[in-house]
């Protein structure tokens, strides 16, 4: 006689009585069964179920994640932001050279802070945006980092001569 491992394999041997799921107090296909035994803290839902009290209500569904084009378009403006990060930093230590050079303690103390900050605000921008605007359209998560990356060009990099210009 072939093992159990083998009859997966064949069709012989449904008559089998080990493999009948059913018990023998199992109703007939039309007649209603008793409830199903569930672990405890389980309930049963659906047809033939009680109804579900008010404050076991199903939670809706999540909300869908971002669609293609968003996740794209958050990685290009993302890449923007790192670039703003990079040219605030070329810009800036190229000004701090100056300023120390020209300045008295207090001042170079002052710009060495703000220096500090303007290198980190798109940074800042992008992830403060994408946490408070978690639950806002993306639209307007879309709108404020455009915004952001329009007020945080780094002018310090694009103003000290970093660009070649052509026949001048």
């Amino acid at each position: 006689m072939p093992s159990r491992d083998d009859d997966a394999l064949r069709w012989e041997g449904d008559d089998d009585p080990t493999l009948d799921a059913r018990s023998e107090t199992a109703a007939e296909p039309g007649e209603p069964s008793e409830a199903p035994v569930l672990p405890e803290g389980w309930r049963a839902v659906g047809a033939g179920s009680e109804t579900v009290p008010e404050d076991d209500a199903v939670e809706p569904a999540p909300a869908q994640g971002l669609g293609n084009v968003a996740l794209v378009s958050l990685g290009v403006i993302g890449g923007v932001y790192l670039l703003w990060t990079i040219g605030w930093f070329l810009g800036a230590t190229r000004l701090r050279e100056r300023i120390e050079q020209s300045t008295n303690a207090v001042a170079d103390f002052m710009f060495q802070g703000s220096m500090w900050l303007a290198i980190a605000s798109p940074l800042l921008w992008f992830a403060a945006v994408l946490i408070l605007t978690r639950r806002a359209a993306t639209w307007k998560r879309i709108v404020l980092l455009l915004a952001g990356a329009v007020v945080l060009v780094p002018w310090p990099f694009l103003m000290s001569g970093s660009f070649i210009v052509v026949g001048g």
